[in-house]
């Protein structure tokens, strides 16, 4: 096996752990026994451990000495820190898409909104298809809002702060107590963004984003908690 073949299969695994970590296939906590990810993968056991290291450095994955690898814990302390500096970040990108998108970044939105509000959410928590499809069409929503802000910083930061959000966010998705009508909220917030960056107001969007991506944090916070509301470090 060459070394492009190596790396091939390195990325392939990389590319699949990830996605079921932040897609819900692989839940926080979960253990990462790489002999078995190879037979599930069909994949080398080298390809399958550099893929634990990478995602371990994204902080995806624990490494955890003598004891294997697992999927990162949910913890309440962290989703706080992450998700007011998601915060930051939003306001920084969106005030700057809305001063610098022309027509074409328009009309992503529109189509992204389009697309995210005919895609229904999870029935329940075996459906984890639907909510990495919902999470696929939701997260085009918010990278098409900030893809004008004309910084490729600022973009990766907010792409890993969007990735870390999905992975808790999922945590909703897959165990929500929302009825219909919240639901159909959380699409009437979606729109309610889109019409204010449609109309340029900048401070409108700007406190819209705020508050949507503050609901959605006392709703994951709310799981977090368990049964009782009192807070744990992990789920």
């Amino acid at each position: 096996m060459n070394d492009l073949e190596d790396m091939s299969q390195a990325e392939r695994a990389y590319r699949r752990l990830r996605s079921e970590i932040l897609h819900g296939e692989l839940m926080p906590g979960e253990r990462l026994r790489a002999a078995e990810l190879q037979d599930r993968f069909q994949l080398g056991l080298t390809p399958i451990r550099e893929a634990l290291m990478r995602l371990s450095s994204e902080n995806l994955v624990d490494a955890e000495t003598n004891r294997g690898s697992r999927v990162s814990e949910a913890s309440l302390a962290e989703f706080a820190d992450l998700m007011a500096t998601r915060r930051i970040i939003e306001r920084t990108c969106l005030s700057a898409a809305i001063l610098g998108g022309d027509a074409a970044w328009e009309a992503e939105i529109v189509a992204a909104m389009h697309l995210l509000s005919r895609t229904p959410l999870p029935a329940d928590s075996n459906d984890r298809g639907a909510a990495a499809q919902w999470e696929a069409q939701h997260r085009r929503f918010h990278g098409a809002l900030v893809a004008a802000c004309g910084s490729e910083w600022l973009l990766r930061f907010w792409n890993t702060l969007a990735d870390h959000s999905e992975r808790y966010r999922k945590i909703r998705l897959l165990h929500h107590r929302e009825g219909r009508a919240e639901v159909r909220d959380v699409n009437s917030e979606h729109q309610e963004i889109m019409a204010a960056v449609l109309d340029r107001d900048v401070g409108r969007a700007t406190a819209l984003m705020d508050a949507h991506l503050s609901a959605t944090e006392m709703s994951v916070a709310r799981l977090l908690a368990g049964p009782a509301g009192n807070p744990r470090e992990s789920s």
